[in-house]
């Protein structure tokens, strides 16, 4: 990041930066879904085993993120900080993602543990600096989430991209195999496409600035991330955003279980309400970037939180309404939701963004990319710790699905419904006084300038 870069970034740039997320998104629903029942099932892997496969890959994952965010910042190869890895990865990520969706020959649990630890690392070294480059594109408060925003539609649409290919080839092989293989070879036809223009097109920040403080001497990797947590706008966005992780994939882990289960919608008519969810967060996404830039982003995050909140809550209304009319009204409820979740994906970096020149000015040492690498961690630890608390506790409440009385109906809809509404309620709470605001930020910013003409 340089004095000069709070100037609005071309056009051109930005859609080569945004672009290879559409990439990176593709592949996540063929491995977070297909990969269970495509190895458990039809490859004959087992169940049991494909799960622990699949939990040692996820551990791996969980833990090397601070290490390649270290590692991003701190080891710059041909004076780059984050191409250089972000190739590596593309390198090591297009083969993984090949041999896990397009397997040949036998298989067993030994080959699913192996080439997915192989995936996620190779996703991990393109996730982290790529997310972390975002952030030194531009020193701007408003840009900054100009840049996330085109990026987070970008992601969206390879998410939309993937449920469409998806569709578009079921059954046409009764093995299964053929979506997860059109996934598989569009994502990597993508990424020869996007990442060389990426690499051409967007500056790197390159090596630490005069200012900063050398490279030599740094502590291990988890003693630098522990000092990251006295820096107090970064904790508290941190757990503002893992809380919401929680919210966000409480309803995830329920979805399914409530088109069945509370609405009585058929697996064929599922995919509709995906689309319409995912669709409205790439239509609002826009707009919230239009609202940041009049009342700052972490207040519109807020307001986004609400709008979501106010959605969901509208959930327990739909049981007293006849079936159609319930249908009908929930697909109104997802685009609701779908439009907060545009928010939660374009806002909150950028704040993080903001946090990071702070932490920069504190002291004296760019970290950028391991706080992202931490922001990734609180990501992933989220969406697992919903899933492993929803599930059990939706049958501790007494649901059963294979026979749902009221009781059942009334955990289930409190559960989908309700409880993330009540922890969405506590992020709003951390985040409505986020402490950098865009005056503040503007003080940090020329701190920061003031420091390097006198290095």
């Amino acid at each position: 990041m340089t004095d000069g870069n709070a100037r609005p970034l071309p056009r051109r740039v930005i859609v080569a930066y945004a672009l290879p997320a559409a990439a990176i998104a593709l592949p996540t629903i063929p491995v977070f879904i297909h990969l269970p029942a495509l190895y458990g099932d039809t490859l004959g892997v087992g169940l049991a085993a494909t799960g622990v496969a699949l939990l040692v890959a996820r551990l791996f994952d969980t833990v090397t993120d601070p290490l390649i965010g270290w590692l991003s910042d701190r080891v710059p190869i041909w004076r780059h900080r984050r191409k250089p890895w972000i190739v590596l990865g593309a390198v090591i990520a297009g083969p993984a993602l090949h041999q896990l969706l397009v397997p040949e020959g036998s298989v067993d649990a030994a080959y699913l543990t192996i080439w997915s630890v192989v995936l996620y690392a190779g996703w991990t070294l393109i996730a982290v600096p790529y997310m972390a480059w975002g952030a030194e594109l531009s020193s701007d408060y408003g840009e900054r989430a100009r840049i996330t925003s085109w990026r987070e539609t970008a992601s969206l649409t390879g998410i939309i991209t993937a449920a469409v290919l998806g569709a578009a080839v079921a059954g046409s092989e009764p093995d299964g195999f053929e979506g997860p293989s059109v996934v598989a070879t569009t994502t990597i036809a993508l990424g020869l496409l996007f990442i060389p223009a990426l690499l051409a097109m967007v500056p790197d920040a390159g090596l630490p600035r005069i200012a900063d403080a050398p490279a030599r001497g740094v502590g291990p990797v988890f003693a630098a991330a522990v000092t990251l947590f006295r820096n107090g706008p970064f904790t508290r966005l941190l757990f503002a955003w893992f809380v919401n992780g929680i919210a966000n994939g409480i309803p995830a882990a329920l979805f399914f279980l409530y088109l069945d289960h509370g609405l009585g919608v058929g697996a064929a008519d599922r995919p509709i309400f995906v689309l319409v969810y995912f669709l409205a967060a790439v239509v609002a996404i826009p707009l919230w970037y239009r609202i940041s830039l009049d009342v700052g982003k972490h207040r519109t995050w807020c307001l986004a939180m609400l709008v979501t909140s106010a959605g969901f809550l509208c959930v327990a209304l739909l049981a007293a309404l006849p079936h159609d009319s319930a249908v009908a009204g929930f697909l109104i409820i997802c685009a609701i939701t779908g439009a907060g979740l545009g928010a939660d994906l374009a806002l909150p970096p950028a704040i993080q963004a903001d946090v990071a020149d702070y932490d920069q000015l504190r002291h004296r040492r760019s970290r950028v990319g391991l706080q992202f690498a931490l922001w990734g961690m609180a990501t992933k630890l989220a969406l697992a710790l919903a899933v492993g608390t929803a599930l059990p506790a939706l049958e501790a409440l007494g649901f059963d699905p294979s026979a749902v009385g009221s009781g059942g109906s009334i955990a289930l809809v409190t559960l989908y419904a309700v409880v993330p509404v009540m922890i969405k309620l506590a992020a709003v709470s951390l985040v409505w006084n986020f402490p950098i605001t865009p005056a503040r930020h503007a003080v940090i910013r020329r701190r920061l300038a003031t420091r390097r003409r006198a290095a």
